[in-house]
């Protein structure tokens, strides 16, 4: 079939905030009048599905849980074919313009296939250290859009902002990186903002 929906998809590892940026998108997403599913990707659980059909910011009809079964990147980028039938589904069923993909927590290593999504995200945070941008990991250096996380809380955990800062800013010249913190409600205005901006999404589009 045809795609009409974008399809973005998010990643990074465990705890960095790939959830949090999905709920904290979503209503910016339908304020601005666009239709929107999610498919996330857990091991072997569907909880950040569960979560998101249950936190009342989407249908749950609009929501799909992929277990992967192994290591969250194969589904993403070896092998996506699960992730794009859903996808797919999704679109046969549902008059969308947005489907945001949510990979399982995984390593510095994951990326997506060009198959599976349009556009991709990648979130890493303050909390897991501040050399995490060195380490030059394919998500940190390849990702459409680099998210940093828990700016908030790099004081607490000893992480060096600036350094993080000049890192990110060494390994990505030419790509768009953004600082935030998404415990906020305000922290993923930025983000939304900015796929506005590199996808051309309008009002109502």
């Amino acid at each position: 079939m045809q795609r009409q929906a974008i399809r973005i998809g998010i990643g990074g590892p465990v705890g960095s905030g790939k959830t949090r940026l999905v709920e904290r998108l979503l209503p910016l997403i339908k304020r601005a009048g666009l239709r929107v599913a999610v498919i996330t990707n857990d091991l072997v659980t569907l909880e950040d599905a569960e979560r998101l059909q249950t936190g009342g910011l989407i249908d749950p009809r609009l929501v799909i849980g992929v277990e992967t079964g192994a290591c969250p990147h194969t589904a993403i980028r070896e092998d996506p074919s699960v992730n794009i039938e859903a996808a797919d589904r999704l679109e046969r069923e549902n008059a969308l313009d947005l489907i945001l993909i949510e990979s399982g927590g995984d390593n510095l290593a994951s990326s997506f296939s060009s198959e599976l999504v349009d556009y991709w995200i990648f979130v890493i945070d303050c909390g897991a250290g501040d050399d995490i941008p060195r380490k030059r990991g394919l998500g940190c250096l390849q990702a459409d859009l680099l998210v940093i996380n828990k700016i908030d809380i790099a004081d607490h955990v000893d992480a060096d902002l600036g350094r993080i800062r000049t890192d990110v800013a060494t390994i990505r010249p030419d790509r768009p990186s953004l600082f935030t913190n998404l415990r906020d409600v305000h922290g993923a205005e930025i983000v939304f903002a900015h796929l506005r901006r590199a996808l051309l999404l309008h009002e109502g589009a």
